[in-house]
């Protein structure tokens, strides 16, 4: 039967999108067959249109059974008898599609690559008549890859058994990734090949440098409230925290990871493709499989571990082609992390140069000079023009030569022998004569000094984008003492220049300023005040006085004088436990007498609810007898305006449910004006 029919009546679509026509075809044609394709460039159409064209039945090899579940589900929607065997079905579902098989009606059997180890699985394939092998998400065949999945090494000898051509597809795949599919899958003959671009067009680029990376995000969602999203997260701990953070702003957002209990991430991933606008707050553990189309933006709040992995996270936003944005943030801890994981791992020496090479090409997008969607493409073999779809087309920045001091780091670290990180670097290019660098005659040097026209800020911007044009690398073997690299050797002897940008330098000139040491002659008094009062709750408790307060956060206290503790929880050093233990004798020390708060308030102190808490009482106080003055007095408990203030709820039903009616009637209209106000 001919595409366009199939296409219209089953699919129903008038035409192909660009370049699926001679995909289809040529799977169709039975020829063996390779297609990379960008995310949302409609690849699953590439295989089930041709099954249906067919005869026999097509097998397809698919890596996440929440992929394949939606595919055989929208297929029988469409009217097609599709199936899966997958260790999730029911004892109904699994016996439906043998009974399919067993009548002859089935034309898609949906299989996990784990499934092809059982020894009956290929006996069971020749008997019911493939006569195609699908495989989506080939890349995972890469043994080096990042989502490699060992069973997919048996999808080679599948097709050798069953003699069917196979049609492998994937969005992720580099020159050398796509030879280990060919060799791997193809056993080494070459398929049929379609490269269909990489560009997503829809999709906006962006990076930024770390500074305060949870506001960072929080400032992003907030700037896309009521829309679906990811953010991506290095560890599971921070999926958890962050998404607190998320739903104490205001958002509908739960986080997921590969450390849940199974019952507790299928309930997320349910949520996620039923919910608008419910952000996921996850490590990579949550991704493949994922066919939800209008994620409008993906975050980073870490740096992803190579070039493949971020094309493949970012390309789950905007599948439905509409615009979408993505941001990631990266500082000089990310790119050590990952060099790391690179270094210490169990991969022979030419796979870990491969990795960093990829891990390289990452960290020249994140520090790019000039449009970033030119810099993405290009790795993957394609040239485009300037896009116009990322941070640095909207606003380029502002670059310059940064030969001189690129050399003086270099110099500083190859007289001190390769043996110290970025910080003692920094000292002595700064000629700070620490005790570090005094031990080690290290103000002798010719290099001591050099720099003091950057500040520290700005010196560890120039760092890290050293770090990050890879002149510089940690040194596992020498707890991560910075060593140069063959690029950075033509740079030191004056036979090559370097441009760096200045951009990101003011920023941590401006944004980062060095906490002094010393205060002002009007502050002295004040800090010795509150440095008495840490001695002596020190000596009380046994504990040394650091172990209270640090020197910064007093420092900071004397500068600043907080008035209440809501003023006190802004403090660098004040934390909430801090706040509780502390908060009011060291207000009594700045102030003459800590406020009186009730422990319900306490708990906002810092936040935004604080505020809140506060309006709310002024509210209740000017209703407590009524519009007019007259009706018996009431009032609400601190824990139920504490509630009012955390939970914010949109309507007079929803403070009832917290208030009940009596309070409700009186204070609900009022309380509602004040979330309207600050929200």
């Amino acid at each position: 039967m001919r595409a366009e029919p199939l296409l219209r009546e089953v699919f129903g679509f008038d035409s192909f999108r660009p370049g699926q026509a001679e995909i289809v075809e040529a799977v169709a044609q039975g020829e063996n067959t390779l297609a990379i394709m960008p995310t949302g460039g409609g690849k699953s159409l590439c295989f089930q249109l041709p099954a249906l064209m067919r005869d026999g039945v097509t097998v397809v090899i698919s890596p996440l059974i929440a992929l394949m579940r939606d595919q055989v589900r929208g297929l029988k929607e469409a009217g097609v008898e599709a199936g899966a065997l997958t260790s999730g079905n029911t004892e109904e579902e699994t016996a439906e599609v043998w009974s399919a098989i067993e009548d002859g009606r089935l034309r898609l059997l949906y299989m996990a690559p784990e499934r092809l180890a059982s020894g009956g699985a290929q006996a069971m394939l020749r008997r019911i008549g493939v006569s195609l092998i699908a495989v989506d998400e080939a890349h995972c065949v890469s043994q080096w890859g990042h989502d490699f999945r060992p069973d997919y090494l048996r999808i080679g000898e599948l097709r050798r058994d069953l003699g069917v051509p196979l049609a492998a597809f994937t969005a992720t795949a580099d020159a050398e990734t796509r030879e280990e599919i060919v060799a791997k899958l193809f056993d080494g003959e070459r398929p049929r090949e379609f490269l269909r671009g990489f560009d997503r067009p829809n999709i906006h680029l962006a990076f930024a440098v770390k500074d305060q990376p949870r506001r960072q995000i929080l400032a992003f969602a907030e700037g896309r409230r009521g829309q679906s999203g990811i953010v991506y997260c290095g560890t599971r701990a921070k999926t958890e925290t962050l998404a607190q953070a998320l739903r104490e702003q205001g958002h509908s957002a739960c986080h997921y990871h590969g450390g849940m209990d199974p019952d507790d991430r299928r309930a997320v991933e349910g949520r996620f493709a039923r919910e608008d606008g419910l952000i996921v707050v996850a490590t990579i553990a949550f991704g493949m499989g994922i066919d939800k189309p209008d994620i409008r933006w993906v975050a980073h709040a870490d740096l992803p571990k190579s070039i493949e992995s971020y094309y493949q996270e970012i390309g789950r936003a905007g599948r439905d082609g509409a615009a979408a944005e993505t941001l990631t943030l990266f500082g000089p801890d990310d790119i050590r992390f990952r060099r790391s994981q690179i270094d210490e791992g169990l991969a022979p020496p030419e796979r870990k140069a491969a990795d960093h090479g990829r891990l390289n090409a990452l960290l020249g997008l994140a520090e790019a000079l000039e449009c970033r969607r030119k810099s993405l493409l290009s790795y993957f073999g394609e040239e485009v023009e300037t896009c116009g779809g990322c941070d640095l087309c909207d606003k380029p920045p502002e670059l310059f030569d940064a030969t001189t001091p690129v050399r003086m780091a270099l110099s500083a670290a190859l007289r001190t022998g390769e043996s110290f990180g970025a910080g003692h670097l920094i000292d002595i290019v700064m000629g700070n004569e620490t005790e570090k660098v005094r031990q080690r005659g290290h103000e002798q040097l010719p290099t001591f000094g050099v720099g003091k026209d950057l500040s520290k800020g700005e010196w560890q911007a120039v760092f890290r984008q050293m770090m990050g044009r890879d002149l510089m690398r940690p040194d596992p073997e020498r707890h991560g003492a910075l060593r140069m690299t063959g690029r950075a050797r033509p740079i030191l002897k004056g036979e090559e220049s370097v441009t760096l940008r200045r951009d990101t330098i003011r920023v941590a000139k401006s944004d980062r300023p060095v906490v002094r040491t010393l205060v002002s002659e009007e502050d002295a008094p004040l800090l010795s005040a509150l440095k008495a009062k840490r001695r002596a709750l020190a000596e009380a408790q046994g504990v040394p006085a650091y172990i209270i307060f640090n020197d910064r956060t007093l420092i900071e206290m004397a500068e600043t004088r907080p008035k209440t503790l809501d003023d006190m929880a802004q403090i660098g050093g004040v934390g909430a436990k801090k706040l509780d233990s502390y908060g009011r004798d060291f207000l009594e020390v700045v102030a003459g007498e800590a406020e009186k708060l009730h422990p319900s308030r306490m708990k906002l102190a810092g936040r935004n609810e604080g505020m809140i808490y506060d309006r709310l009482m002024q509210v209740q106080a000017d209703l407590a007898r009524g519009e007019d003055g007259t009706e018996k007095p009431l009032s609400c408990s601190a824990t139920m305006l504490a509630k009012i203030a955390r939970m914010k709820p949109s309507d007079e039903a929803g403070i009832a449910r917290l208030l009940g009616d009596r309070h409700a009637e009186r204070f609900a209209r009022a309380f509602l004006d004040v979330l309207g106000e600050t929200a």
